[in-house]
């Protein structure tokens, strides 16, 4: 007598569950990568007195190279279903370390006016802590805003940190005042959307339902859960990248 095939197994939902993804992968290691950039983009942006133009051409490449893992790990982790805890924390903090890294040094060097590089921090580390403060309520996905903002700060950091004249250093100013409209805006629409989801989260609480389910219904607030991930279009690790 023939035994039967084993069941795949699956999740609360009744759904199969995917097989949990090995810390050791190739979007973790690129992570890896560029939080071990950090330090060394450092040390070559302030070797010497910190304006030696050769020098500062490998701290940008060092940079760009940091910009670019970040753009594949989450590429790769999205498509080939490499999410881990270790990715969902490390990812944002890479992110972080090396544009903060890039801001104080150019700033430190002269180069930036620190109130630049204080509203850029300042409105980094609030929508992280923003994040914190209504993650029992739901996940706040990237805006396309929030990525084009991404992209504009790498831009303008990359072009400060070379050392330019003439027309390319007057247009860098100007992507850098662009970044920081940007970077105010979304800020500000983070916030919106962080009071929107608190609310309808204290609401739902308070009628004895999750978000999105009905009363004594968890499965269907777990679907509901789930499906606003989806329309996020961004798994749980690449939604706060571009934040």
């Amino acid at each position: 007598m023939s035994e039967a095939p084993a069941t795949p197994p699956t999740d609360r939902l009744g759904e199969v569950a995917a097989p949990k993804a090995r810390l050791l992968n190739v979007a973790n290691l690129l992570t890896m990568v560029r939080l071990a950039l950090v330090p060394g983009f450092v040390l070559l942006l302030a070797h010497g007195d910190g304006h030696d133009p050769a020098w500062r051409s490998f701290a940008w490449a060092a940079f760009a190279i940091a910009m670019i893992t970040d753009l594949f790990d989450g590429e790769l982790a999205r498509r080939y279903g490499l999410v881990t805890d270790f990715g969902k924390i490390a990812d944002p903090i890479a992110d972080k370390a090396i544009m903060g890294a890039a801001l104080i040094g150019l700033s430190a060097l002269g180069d930036l006016p620190w109130w630049v590089t204080a509203v850029i921090l300042a409105r980094e580390l609030g929508i992280t802590l923003l994040r914190f403060w209504v993650i029992r309520h739901g996940v706040i996905p990237a805006s396309r805003g929030g990525k084009l903002k991404t992209l504009t700060q790498g831009v303008a950091v990359g072009m400060y940190i070379l050392v330019l004249t003439g027309p390319l250093a007057t247009s860098r100013a100007w992507f850098m005042g662009l970044a920081v409209i940007l970077t105010v805006v979304t800020g500000f629409d983070y916030v919106r959307q962080a009071v929107v989801l608190r609310r309808t989260g204290l609401a739902a609480e308070a009628d004895g339902r999750e978000p999105g389910g009905v009363p004594g219904d968890q499965d269907g607030a777990a679907q509901a859960v789930a499906g606003a991930g989806a329309g996020a279009g961004e798994p749980a690790a690449d939604r706060q990248q571009g934040a």
